[in-house]
């Protein structure tokens, strides 16, 4: 299987961390829609229209250097008055801005969870449904139908021949496909003594 372009996530810590382990050269994007969430609790609600039409902006930027630019202004701003958004907007800052590598068209797709937050919910939504599952396989067989239609409908989201040049560009500086040639370290004699020899 091949590792994946981008990942997009909530903020997780456990969750980072096992990304990073398992494919630690794919794209980990930051979820938007959590991200605003977050923010949201921390800022007054008189001020709120005012800092999300700037974070907005931020998010919709034509390029990385942008977006950063327009980070700094914020923060910048509001570093005083709001100090904890400030701290919670730097937070995770590179993955919050990762959507912005992918085909402009699909960066809506991706710069939130919400496409596996359907699955789930769908999943749950079955499963209370049905009185009881009658055993492992049951439940699998669910939760892949339910993956199956998430990503035929995922599936239907066309790409130009750009945006799959666009995105073989991406997994070629990612080094996505890359086969890794792992040498195994020299192995130690093995001693031929028994346990109960050994005590």
């Amino acid at each position: 299987m091949q590792p994946p372009g981008t990942i997009t996530t909530d903020g997780a810590i456990g969750l980072t961390k096992a990304i990073a382990a398992m494919w630690p050269k794919s794209l980990r994007i930051r979820c938007w829609f959590h991200q605003m969430q977050n923010l949201q609790q921390k800022v007054p609600a008189h001020l709120w229209p005012e800092v999300k039409a700037l974070l907005v902006d931020m998010r919709e930027a034509p390029t990385p250097q942008k977006a950063e630019k327009r980070r700094e202004a914020i923060v910048a701003q509001y570093q005083r008055e709001l100090p904890e958004a400030c701290r919670c907007l730097l937070d995770d800052a590179a993955a919050s801005l990762n959507h912005l590598a992918v085909p402009q068209r699909h960066q809506q797709y991706v710069r939130t969870s919400n496409l596996v937050e359907r699955a789930v919910v769908e999943e749950r939504r079955r499963t209370k449904v049905i009185p009881h599952l009658w055993g492992e396989t049951s439940l699998v067989n669910l939760v892949f139908g339910v993956l199956i239609r998430v990503s035929d409908r995922w599936g239907k989201q066309c790409f130009s021949d750009l945006e799959q040049q666009q995105i073989r560009s991406l997994r070629m500086k990612l080094k996505l496909d890359e086969q890794e040639v792992r040498t195994a370290a020299p192995s130690e004699p093995v001693s031929r003594r028994s346990a109960a020899s050994a005590a």
